[in-house]
């Protein structure tokens, strides 16, 4: 197989993955599910997205099954053992924050004060609560056009 360049970046989204692996997407999805530890899970409302080490997994999972004919179970205990030779994860790899970004960070904080604050009102005793403090909201449906009124005829008087 031919050496691939992988850019020198540290996010890549599944469709660059694969095209730098040449693979389709389902095939990509397939080896997510065998292989659970392969890539970054989806963010809400983002796309999921893979770290240079897990596009050089890709790669090597690519290499292993279809260039030395290995099933799904022989490079899982190839990749296994790999991972027990090798040093162990360097420090210095990309943290959380910086692969999903302050954006995220602000909307999970979000996500959590309104959870805690939910749960204050429904930690209160039965009926200590005031109406207008819990009321839930529901958005009425957009109103229908009307139809477009057709010209009535009107007799003049004389």
């Amino acid at each position: 197989m031919t050496q691939v360049e992988i850019p020198n970046r540290s996010l890549f989204r599944q469709p660059e993955v694969c095209a730098l692996a040449s693979i389709q997407p389902y095939v990509l999805r397939s080896w997510e599910a065998e292989f659970p530890d392969l890539g970054v899970a989806k963010v809400a409302g983002g796309p999921r997205v893979y770290r240079r080490a897990d596009v050089e997994r890709v790669l090597r999972i690519k290499q292993l099954l279809y260039g030395e004919g290995l099933t799904l179970a022989g490079v899982r205990r190839k990749l296994t053992e790999e991972g027990a030779s090798a040093p162990a994860a360097d420090a210095s790899e990309v943290n959380l924050n910086e692969l999903m970004g302050e954006d995220a960070r602000e909307r999970i904080l979000t996500v959590k004060r309104g959870l805690r604050e939910l749960s204050v009102l429904l930690s209160r005793a039965p009926g200590t609560m005031r109406d207008e403090e819990f009321r839930l909201h529901v958005d009425e449906p957009a109103p229908r056009k009307a139809k477009a009124a057709r010209p009535v005829a009107v007799k003049k008087k004389k």
